[in-house]
């Protein structure tokens, strides 16, 4: 319940915010609003205790600070934070715009593709669908306007060159997504034919030359950002010197203690690294429009060495060399959305530097500088070359040197390369030396502007890193410049959310959880395929037997063309019998023997006889 009362607030500030702001003739985002809520209840000059609920005065305190801070049109500061949320809530990198244009096309087409999807069989329906399918082939190719004349006689042309209207029957009969399919190649087919045509004259006239105009445009686009790149770091070396001339000169520290410097210098540092962002966007849209001028004019030469002067040729032959050079033109597309989104983000970007000129003419910097070296990020990096630290002088601690690390240039180095020393202990943002040597402190990477700002953050890291922590809560613009966002995630710190859920008397939120541990840890051993009765291995050999006699047989009419694939099988009838047992008996002859005299006879002296009267085998 605490955790939604501080999130009721926080919201109840924010929109109190905003209502004053918008009251003074100023309309700012919620993420704006919120941002510098955030900055002021973090700034310790402002004396917030996020240990404990805001009261009601306390609330009001807060809400006056952030107007006035946001409604303060001649602070740095506000400009640099402003030029943050815009940056972030505008900026994609190629692959999500190019992702985001692909969804924002297929959702202004979903009618027109669910209108040629849904078309009955009946031969005005069928009509209208062809339609259709022609300004869908032109607007997915955005090589004109459906109120072209010329580019739809194109369209259709092409399209009946491929697909004639006769075979709408076919195409209706198709499922849905074989026919989102089928239109999706139709389109491409369509592209690279009006290409081929106009490479050939024959048409083309409602078609840019991509090519020539991004050759002629990244140049310039690139030499634009250079020209400002070069004038901001020309502001932030100025900037610099004059932060480092205040600290060794008390008087002159005096005299520049009205001008806020420091937030101008984090303004100017912000800026170019934004534009560097820019600039090495605007560097590989350039390499990859090279490399697209050489696949385009070989898909070309290809297609037109394929065709030369030949009446007719096979489709299976042609089309995929006209779906290539319609992918190659969308690449084009994809560079022109891609340079029109820097040029416009780097052209956004310029107002948030115009506090410069107004806070800093160029007579009152340059009478500023009297007396005072300015020197560019190269010539401190130079001058400190020749040094690196030591390592025996460290026990404890692991450095990194060019020789002796694998992938030196590509490790995540804090601060975003500056140096960890200057910023907490100057408060201000010189480059950082890679060759002087990285220290690696609890899986992070710092560097530093010179050998003796190395030595004294090597004694006590935390401690250093703690001051530039405390900076940024004093100039929030820096936690974004710096990349410390991690350390600033969430508002309301994690102590007060418990003293809150101490003084609730409602019982801790449950959840139910559960863990499952697998029976059998090792693969099993059982060979499935085993067979131990010989009947069965010999069932199961008659039936491969008997499959290799079968035969399959497949038909296709024109009425089932385009359609799904059908198959049928047959086993003739067969009579089998087996017999493993039998009946069967014999008979033999019944042993028969007759006795003479057992009755007597008329002789006083008798004499028995035994008579075989047994029959024959033969006889039975």
């Amino acid at each position: 319940m605490s955790g939604e009362r501080t999130r009721s607030v926080i919201k109840r500030i924010i929109r109190q915010v905003g209502l004053e702001c918008a009251a003074q003739g100023q309309s700012l985002s919620e993420t704006l609003v919120a941002f510098m809520v955030k900055a002021v209840v973090l700034d310790p000059r402002n004396d917030f205790n996020m240990d404990q609920i805001l009261t009601e005065n306390e609330m009001q305190d807060l809400i006056q600070l952030c107007v006035t801070r946001l409604l303060d049109t001649t602070n740095p500061s506000l400009s640099t934070i402003k030029m943050q949320v815009y940056f972030d809530m505008n900026y994609a990198n190629r692959d999500e715009l190019l992702s985001e244009q692909e969804r924002v096309l297929e959702g202004k087409l979903a009618p027109l593709v669910r209108a040629v999807t849904e078309s009955g069989a009946h031969a005005q329906e069928m009509e209208n669908a062809y339609q259709k399918i022609v300004t869908y082939a032109l607007l997915r190719s955005g090589l004109g306007s459906p109120t072209d004349i010329g580019a739809v006689r194109e369209v259709t042309a092409a399209l009946q060159s491929v697909f004639p209207q006769t075979e709408m029957g076919t195409f209706i009969s198709l499922s849905k997504k074989d026919k989102e399919q089928q239109l999706k190649d139709l389109a491409m087919l369509v592209t690279g034919i009006r290409l081929y045509n106009k490479q050939g004259q024959k048409g083309g006239s409602s078609i840019d030359d991509l090519p020539d105009i991004l050759n002629r445009a990244i140049p310039l686009a690139t030499r634009t950002l250079d020209e400002r790149l070069n004038s901001c770091q020309l502001l932030a070396h100025r900037y610099t010197a004059l932060l480092e001339a205040m600290q060794e000169d008390p008087h002159r520290s005096s005299q520049l203690s009205t001008f806020k410097l420091k937030e101008a210098l984090f303004n100017v540092r912000q800026y170019e690294a934004f534009l560097c962002i820019l600039q090495s966007n605007a560097i590989t849209s350039a390499q990859e429009v090279e490399s697209l001028d050489v696949q385009f004019e070989a898909a070309m030469m290809v297609l037109k060495n394929t065709v030369q002067d030949r009446t007719s040729i096979e489709s299976k032959e042609v089309f995929p060399l006209f779906m290539e050079l319609s992918k190659l033109w969308t690449c084009y597309q994809n560079e022109m959305l891609l340079l029109s989104f820097l040029t416009n983000m780097a052209d956004n970007l310029q107002q948030f530097l115009e506090i410069q000129s107004q806070l800093f003419p160029e007579e009152m910097l340059t009478s500023l500088l009297e007396g005072v070296t300015v020197k560019s990020d190269e010539e401190r990096i130079k001058e400190t070359m020749g040094t690196r630290v030591n390592v025996s002088d460290f026990k404890n601690q692991e450095w990194l040197f060019p020789e002796t690390t694998d992938n030196f240039d590509q490790l995540l180095i804090q601060y975003h390369g500056f140096c960890a020393h200057s910023i907490g202990v100057k408060g201000i943002t010189l480059p950082g030396n890679p060759a002087i040597g990285i220290l690696k402190h609890k899986e992070k990477y710092y560097v530093f502007s010179s050998k003796e700002a190395a030595y004294i953050f090597a004694q006590d890291p935390d401690k250093f890193i703690q001051l530039n922590v405390e900076k940024a809560k004093k100039y929030a613009e820096l936690i974004q410049l710096l990349e410390l966002r991690h350390q600033f995630e969430y508002l309301v710190p994690r102590a007060q959310a418990i003293n809150a859920k101490k003084s609730s008397m409602k019982a801790l939120p449950k959840c139910d959880s559960g863990t499952q541990t697998d029976t059998h840890i090792l693969p099993p051993t059982i060979v499935r395929s085993y067979e131990w009765n010989e009947w069965e291995l010999r069932r199961k050999a008659i039936k491969l037997a008997n499959l290799r006699r079968k035969l399959t047989h497949a038909m296709q009419t024109d009425i089932s063309h385009m359609r799904r694939e059908n198959f049928t099988q047959a086993y003739l009838p067969k009579d089998v019998g087996t017999q493993t047992k039998r009946d069967n008996s014999s008979n033999v002859p019944k042993p028969q023997v007759f006795l003479q005299g057992l009755r007597g006879g008329s002789s006083p002296t008798t004499h028995m006889v035994a008579v075989d009267l047994t029959r024959p085998l033969d006889e039975t």
